[in-house]
């Protein structure tokens, strides 16, 4: 037997826009990524732009990404703030959620992707369901920034400076580190939120995550589109092992299959982040490297030995 899809009102499944459906958002991003295929992380809500606020600012590869939602039909309003807090913002990458896209603001998003430096995103929000069940989102793209004009658009920026102190971080991290361990001596520091190097082991890396004024030093497991049911199969098999590797780390760890996302991770949780008096730099970043060497050593053994 087959189910119809059914379309279920927005309102009855978010009925706030920022209290429900941005909380949501920002909880589910890879809901997001898969639909764009983009790789937004580190997502913030109402993050100041001038005298207004932004929804949602997240991280891409390629830098922040602003994201307006707006669960009703698009207007210009929203339109005129989404590119006011880029220029606010000094950012290049919008997302545009609607319930509805006018035709009027489908051809202006297109319009504005033919400009080099700004890529713009439309995306359609609905919920549905099957019979009985519970309501599930979609998230429909409506119009994106073509890949010619986002090579063409491909242009070096100033970093800011946040990303200027998280660049400076890293750095000061990756000094700190090589003098302990040759984990992550191939890698060069960022203005993103993350370093990662790899595990041995296709789709597993080892990642320092560095926030405001928290970290953490993880595994994560991503074998990328069409790997979560391997990602699963990878972290179940390590977790039969969590006793022995806890022991051998010498501590708990936090363990998070992310059920319903693609990705898993192993993490160590470390107080301290990029924004906290740079004279706790030293003992922050000692921590956060001191946790690496002793997750990946904890790990190793179950590593090399993974067949999946």
């Amino acid at each position: 037997m087959v189910g119809r899809l059914e379309r279920v009102p927005l309102r009855e499944v978010w009925r706030h826009e920022a209290l429900d459906f941005v909380r949501w958002l920002v909880e589910n991003i890879d809901v997001l990524n898969d639909v764009l295929d983009l790789s937004l992380s580190n997502p913030e809500r109402e993050r100041p732009a001038g005298n207004f606020t932004v929804d949602i600012v997240a991280e891409d590869q390629r830098g922040p990404a602003v994201i307006e939602c707006q669960l009703e039909k698009s207007n210009h309003d929203h339109l005129g703030r989404l590119i006011t807090y880029l220029v606010a913002i000094g950012e290049k990458t919008a997302i545009w959620i609607v319930s509805d896209p006018r035709p009027e603001h489908v051809g202006a998003v297109s319009w504005l992707n033919e400009a080099p430096d700004a890529r713009f995103y439309l995306v359609k929000a609905e919920a549905v369901r099957i019979g009985n069940s519970e309501p599930a989102p979609l998230l429909t793209l409506i119009v994106g920034p073509s890949e010619e004009v986002g090579q063409a658009g491909k242009t070096k920026q100033k970093l800011s400076e946040r990303d200027s102190i998280r660049h400076r971080f890293w750095q000061h991290l990756l000094d700190r580190a090589k003098a302990k361990t040759k984990l992550h001596s191939a890698v060069s520091p960022t203005s993103q939120g993350w370093i990662m190097t790899g595990a041995g082991k296709t789709g597993l890396g080892l990642s320092y995550v560095v926030g405001q004024h928290e970290a953490r030093v993880e595994l994560y497991i991503d074998r990328g589109k069409g790997g979560a049911e391997q990602n699963k199969a990878v972290y179940d098999k390590l977790a039969e092992s969590r006793e022995q590797v806890e022991a051998a780390f010498g501590g708990p760890l936090l363990w998070e299959r992310l059920e319903g996302k693609r990705a898993c991770r192993i993490s160590k949780r470390l107080e301290g982040g990029y924004l906290d008096d740079e004279a706790r730099w030293p003992a922050i970043q000692d921590a956060m490297v001191d946790a690496m060497i002793g997750l990946e050593s904890a790990l190793r053994p179950y590593i090399d030995r993974l067949q999946v």
